[in-house]
């Protein structure tokens, strides 16, 4: 049996330190920047950079995949993520961060893609779900343990970004040794809003919103963080911890969703989110524990939604459209995460750090007060027509072509 999962097990090891890498950079930049002095409204911007780099990753990596091949693709896109990530570690200045910041976000969407399409070649119809899981907790575990690194290093130094080099160099080895087949070529990703939108108006919204509120708080939640006193382990663990909460209340928000319509669960959970980010907009706390348990609280709410929408739309669906369905809401979101970051910038330059949280408040209260609205014009699918929920990873992690891995998904190719 371990043989089956040794191709798998070999690639996971170089997606771990990708991601390894990916976390680290990704809450070292804002730090850093934070204690330069870059302006809230750059900082801001640097997120928004990546997540355009991100999708633009998704749109045209596919062609340089298909005409370099899987392995060469895979070399050249870690290979540049190293050279980024030490040039940011160079140059400290705040426009060359934003300007390689999209060139970040895109040849990470191009790794993710190949790795990706490479766990879906090896594995089969039988072994899908335990693949798909494993991809799940190596995504969770390395982006974690990358922040981790954060709070036990100096960030005023250069050394983190050089970790973070050998970490994407390391990414390297496990694809660049392997014997194994090369999976097909990558598909090109397409998004048909107009489809989208007649399918499920509420999750079509609603990704787009969560993409605003998560991509608000990927970036600038270390910012707030730094801001309000607290120190870097604690930043640390904050953004952690926030992962953590959504990962372990998935499943149980999905199973209540499974039982109902999952529109009340998606505008229960809304409101939840909104509520703890107006809550510490209010009250301002400024104690690492209780900064802590507030954001972790937030998280259990936030970081349940996307599942839930795309679950939702998917009971709308034709089983046959799962992937064109998921792909496309994955882009909106991608899209909604270049915008948050942006709008919470210019909320915390105007008022005060906690405006980070009543900007991802108001995202959520207009997902709950759309979604409301949607429940009295549109039926619910019934219950024993809608396939079981099922989890999906949703940090800035994954692309299209990860959704070939997900269960659900009928790969003739494979089995």
């Amino acid at each position: 049996m371990f043989s089956t999962y040794r191709p798998v097990l070999s690639l996971l090891r170089g997606t771990a330190f990708l991601l390894a890498a990916s976390g680290l950079h990704g809450l070292l930049l804002p730090l850093r920047g934070q204690m330069e002095g870059f302006s809230t409204t750059a900082l801001g911007l640097i997120g928004t950079a990546w997540a355009a780099g991100f999708v633009l990753g998704c749109y045209f990596a596919p062609r340089i995949v298909r005409r370099a091949g899987h392995v060469r693709a895979f070399g050249t896109f870690a290979a540049c993520a190293a050279i980024i990530a030490l040039l940011t570690g160079l140059i400290i200045d705040e426009v060359a961060w934003i300007i390689l910041r999209v060139f970040t976000g895109f040849v990470m969407a191009g790794a993710y893609m190949v790795i990706e399409s490479w766990l879906n070649e090896k594995s089969t119809n039988e072994n899908r779900g335990t693949v798909f899981a494993l991809y799940m907790m190596v995504t969770y575990a390395s982006v974690m343990s990358g922040q981790m690194m954060v709070a036990v290093g100096n960030i005023s130094s250069a050394s983190l970004f050089m970790i973070t080099g050998i970490f994407f160099c390391l990414s390297l080895i496990p694809t660049a040794v392997s014997t194994a087949s090369h999976p097909l070529p990558l598909q090109d990703v397409s998004l048909d809003l107009k489809g989208l939108y007649a399918n499920s108006p509420v999750a079509a919204f609603a990704c787009l919103l969560l993409g605003v509120a998560n991509g608000a708080w990927g970036t600038l939640g270390p910012v707030y963080g730094a801001r309000i006193g607290i120190t870097t382990v604690e930043i640390a663990v904050m953004m952690s911890i926030v992962m953590i909460a959504g990962a372990f209340s998935q499943l149980p928000a999905g199973r209540l969703s499974d039982r109902t319509d999952r529109r009340y669960v998606l505008v229960g959970a809304s409101m939840g989110a909104a509520l703890l980010g107006l809550l510490i907009f209010l009250f301002q706390p400024r104690s690492g524990a209780m900064v802590l348990t507030m954001t972790a609280i937030y998280g259990a709410f936030a970081y349940t939604l996307y599942s839930i929408a795309v679950a939702h739309a998917n009971d709308h669906a034709n089983p046959e459209e799962f992937v064109k369905v998921s792909g496309g809401l994955l882009i909106l979101y991608g899209f909604g995460t270049m915008i948050g970051p942006m709008l919470a910038a210019g909320m915390m330059e105007w008022w005060r750090p906690e405006s980070l949280l009543l900007t991802t408040a108001l995202a959520h209260l207009a997902i709950a007060a759309y979604t409301m609205f949607r429940i009295r014009k549109r039926a619910p699918i019934p219950i024993d027509e809608r396939e079981a929920f099922t989890t999906l990873p949703v940090e800035r992690s994954i692309t299209p072509q990860s959704l070939t891995l997900d269960p659900r998904t009928k790969n003739e190719t494979n089995g």
